[in-house]
């Protein structure tokens, strides 16, 4: 009796369970015994049966073990439900404690300072939250079911109610705490990410614009109109270059604008940047339009070279037409000699115009 009239429940689910298989061990003797109360009842009986002269005093004797049976049953069972529940509230107890555990465990992670450093570890950072998001996910339905069975087990065992309540509300209060900080983080990383995509667009724009810079820079003059054709196509293929980049200028310049607006936590940084990628924009195109200038002041100097070179020439070959002294020694050879002064006079006019 002294075993089934204890009352004590257990400190945690472990101890329950020791308790309960204890218990269980009772049971099975417990059964044991009945076999015996069954043997004092026949026993009894038969007493009765053949008229013992001590009838009345083993009627009360029988009474009294199959009451003390029948107590000592009815505790028994007792005993077995306050077990259960004990081990029904404990292992509730354990599954918030460990879900509040692991809540904890990733809620160290969630507070981490580190943002990435820059697009790469921005990236990796923000695929790893998303891991842990959806181990929330997959969380938030344990803590709906736990929820759920504190609220049967209040109403089961309303006895344990108020430190059942206790534990719900623990449960509640990290579960929000960790969802709050996973929004927030969710929130660092994508500032973070969106801050780390403006700053290697920028940086791949002014290292391409450092590289055009020294392309266009890299042609010397030419010497020949040849070479100043070649330079001008050149110059029109940078610029071809250049313009298929007005795109990309584009897009930088409004993700800094929009990181501007939404207040950013770099927008000194991001404000900086713009200013930078426009000028190094408008350098570009000035030294582009410069270069433009003394390749066509270049053409324009290997044409009048090659124009003169041409003259100069020309004016060779008609010197020693104009210092020959054969006058003809006929009319038809004065004729052709008079004919081929036309023609002279003529190209003299044409070269006139090209020298003026």
């Amino acid at each position: 009796e002294a075993i089934v009239t204890s009352e004590e429940l257990g400190q945690d689910l472990e101890h329950v369970e020791v308790l309960q298989k204890k218990f269980e061990e009772f049971q099975t003797d417990l059964a044991a015994h009945e076999e015996r109360v069954n043997e004092v009842n026949q026993f009894a009986g038969k007493l009765i049966q053949e008229t013992h002269p001590e009838e009345e005093l083993i009627k009360s004797k029988q009474d009294e073990v199959n009451a003390s049976w029948q107590r000592l049953k009815g505790l028994a069972l007792q005993r077995q439900g306050k077990l259960f529940g004990a081990a029904e509230v404990q292992r509730f107890n354990r599954d918030v404690d460990e879900t509040i555990s692991w809540v904890k465990e990733k809620g160290q992670l969630m507070a981490s300072d580190d943002f990435g450093r820059d697009l790469a570890s921005v990236q990796a950072l923000l695929r790893k939250h998303e891991g842990l998001e959806r181990d929330l996910a997959a969380l938030e339905d344990k803590v709906k079911a736990l929820c759920v069975e504190a609220d049967r087990l209040q109403q089961s065992h309303p006895i344990n109610a108020s430190q059942i309540q206790v534990k719900r509300e623990e449960l509640i209060a990290n579960w929000e705490q960790i969802r709050t900080l996973a929004a927030e983080r969710h929130a660092r990383l994508n500032d973070s990410y969106r801050l780390q995509r403006f700053l290697a667009d920028f940086r791949d724009l002014t290292s391409w614009v450092t590289e055009m810079k020294a392309l266009i820079n890299a042609d010397e003059l030419a010497n020949d109109v040849a070479g100043a054709e070649a330079l001008l196509d050149r110059h029109q293929e940078h610029k071809g270059e250049i313009d298929a980049h007005e795109d990309s200028f584009k897009s930088a310049d409004e993700s800094g604008q929009a990181l501007l607006s939404a207040g950013h936590y770099a927008s000194d940084e991001v404000k900086e940047k713009l200013t930078i990628l426009s000028d190094e924009r408008s350098a570009l195109l000035e030294l582009w339009e410069l270069r433009r200038q003394q390749y066509e002041q270049c053409m324009d100097l290997q044409l009048f070279y090659r124009d003169t070179e041409q003259v100069d020439n020309w004016m060779s070959k008609q010197e020693a037409f104009l210092l020959n002294e054969d006058l003809g020694d006929s009319l038809d050879s004065v004729e052709a000699l008079l004919k081929k002064h036309e023609d002279f006079e003529k190209s003299l006019s044409a070269q006139e115009e090209k020298i003026t």
